[in-house]
């Protein structure tokens, strides 16, 4: 009885759970090609001399019951005290409690953490609450004046909002009024995209922001003092304004590492190093993958049943050995992606802290947004916020500063010294760190890590719909849908993708409604699943 093969292009949070699910659900056994000589895509973590790097940020948080209960199962939460206020997570079918069985972080390796969320915005060289709150903080620091103006421009913005709205800052113009979006918006986001908000589609907005506005943030506000402890799922709070969230001891990449080991004890293989060079198709389907071993420099074609891509779709429409049409061949052709630098520090201390901390080295951010218009710098990292076994040495600080660039520009170009030097002047000029005690620094640059919603992709669909004929093709993850998903979306399209075959389905549209609605069609495919 010869044995089904599913050829697994990428290593990330998609491919990864695409390869455990087969193995889990299907006779069907994975072969996981990855480009990179680690795992974990752009979730994976760096160690650079036992400072480990989250390449930027991740947060295990999700609404998917299916996807936290994958999570805690590859990875056990941390022992939690009786009565600590962190404990558990509601679950819709039942409450998944954290209890004295759980793994003591300090003895155990093979643990996820429960993390306190802080991020802030840093503007004005000033700290605000982000998302925006109203407390006494952020209304001293915006005065009279630009409060009464960023009130007014946001009911008026909901009394009359912009229609049609088709970019994103009449999205955001319409949630948070105009004052409120010139403020703490606008420069930030086009730091990240390169580009004005008024060329990016409205689509970005729905998919990240979702739900949040500025109602919703005082409502959560409101509700805090009288909410119930104990939520890690916390399912009717807005991803942006969740107060805990689970973490990995090692960072992220641990997750795939584990996830990766179970893949090849359960059968499957994992390879790393290896280039595609090509697939080779008949009729509409995918039948044979080329790929290059970038140690040996080897060429192999791979015969598969099934293909699952997470490459970013103009590679794959390059790479496919048949004319797509001049339509879908333009789309691809002119799909975008925003590239990414991180550059990592490390001090004994940051001249910035926490005014109820004051003799502690660093502040309680997970995540510094910066908004001055004066740096380059778009977000800053404290990685001993996340976990402390992120740091080599704990009576140190460890940070990353995030830029978003183009392959190719001055950014991403700079030697690492200089890019280093860059960074520390950078954030010295805005009062964070003293540049004269950087002890040590490194940088990493990731390409393609956001694809963009502009360029060609208002024709998207266009190529989507090409690339779906291909009957036993399945596109997931973040760049394999140019679509700009959290790890956990990247994962559930895959699980959808295995579901499709396990039920023999053809069509795709499961697949790409995953991120579309606020419960992820969880309660759908777990229903299609069980038919």
């Amino acid at each position: 009885m010869s044995t089904r093969r599913a050829i697994i292009i990428g290593a990330g949070p998609a491919g990864l759970t695409a390869a455990y699910e087969l193995l889990r659900q299907t006779d069907v056994v994975p072969l996981v090609l990855e480009q990179d000589d680690q795992v974990g895509g752009i979730s994976r973590t760096v160690n650079y001399k036992g400072n480990r790097i989250d390449i930027g940020g991740h947060r295990f948080f999700s609404r998917s019951d299916r996807v936290m209960d994958w999570w805690t199962q590859m990875l056990p939460v941390e022992r939690l005290a009786a009565g600590d206020v962190r404990l558990g997570y509601q679950n819709k079918t039942r409450d998944l409690l954290v209890d004295s069985d759980g793994p003591d972080p300090a003895e155990s390796d093979d643990v996820m953490l429960v993390r306190p969320r802080r991020s802030r915005i840093y503007y004005d060289r000033k700290f605000y609450d982000y998302p925006i709150s109203l407390s006494g903080g952020t209304l001293a620091n915006l005065g009279l004046v630009r409060t009464g103006r960023i009130g007014a421009s946001y009911f008026k913005a909901r009394a009359r909002p912009i229609a049609p709205e088709t970019n994103l800052e009449q999205f955001l113009i319409n949630r948070f009024g105009r004052e409120l979006y010139a403020t703490f918006f606008q420069s930030y986001t086009e730091k990240v995209w390169g580009v004005p908000c008024d060329r990016i589609s409205a689509e970005w907005g729905a998919q990240r922001i979702k739900g949040l506005s500025v109602g919703k943030a005082v409502m959560n506000a409101l509700a805090k003092p009288f909410r119930a402890a104990g939520g890690i799922g916390q399912k009717g709070v807005e991803t942006s304004l969740i107060e805990q969230f689970l973490y990995p001891k090692f960072g992220p990449g641990q997750m795939w590492e584990t996830c990766a080991r179970k893949v090849e004890e359960l059968g499957g293989e994992v390879r790393l190093r290896q280039r595609i060079e090509g697939l080779r198709t008949e009729g509409e389907r995918v039948v044979e993958v080329a790929v290059r071993d970038l140690t040996t420099q080897q060429t192999e074609t791979i015969a598969g049943d099934y293909v699952f891509s997470t490459m970013p779709m103009k590679t794959l429409a390059r790479s496919l050995d048949v004319d797509l049409g001049a339509e879908a061949r333009t789309v691809g052709e002119g799909l975008v992606y925003r590239d990414f630098v991180t550059v990592g520090l490390l001090l004994p201390e940051l001249k910035i802290r926490d005014r109820d901390a004051p003799d502690r080295p660093y502040p309680s951010d997970n995540w510094i947004y910066i908004q001055e218009p004066d740096v380059r710098v778009g977000r800053l990292q404290i990685f001993n916020n996340w976990s402390p076994w992120m740091v080599a040495d704990r009576r140190t600080v460890w940070i990353g500063l995030e830029y978003f660039c183009n392959a190719g520009d001055d950014i991403w170009t700079k030697p690492d010294d200089e890019m280093a030097e860059f960074g520390a002047r950078e954030l010295a000029k805005i009062g964070i760190i003293d540049a004269a005690q950087v002890r040590d620094a490194t940088v990493i640059r990731v390409p393609k890590t956001y694809p963009a919603y502009f360029g060609s992709y208002d024709r998207f669909d266009a190529l989507r719909e090409r690339l779906d004929r291909f009957e036993n093709l399945f596109l997931i993850g973040r760049n394999g849908m140019h679509r700009y998903n959290n790890q956990d979306h990247s994962m559930l399209t895959a699980m959808t993708a295995v579901e499709n075959i396990v039920a023999e389905r053809t069509d795709k549209r499961n697949i790409w409604d995953v991120n579309t609605e606020q419960e992820y069609h969880e309660d759908r495919a777990t229903a299609a699943a069980a038919r």
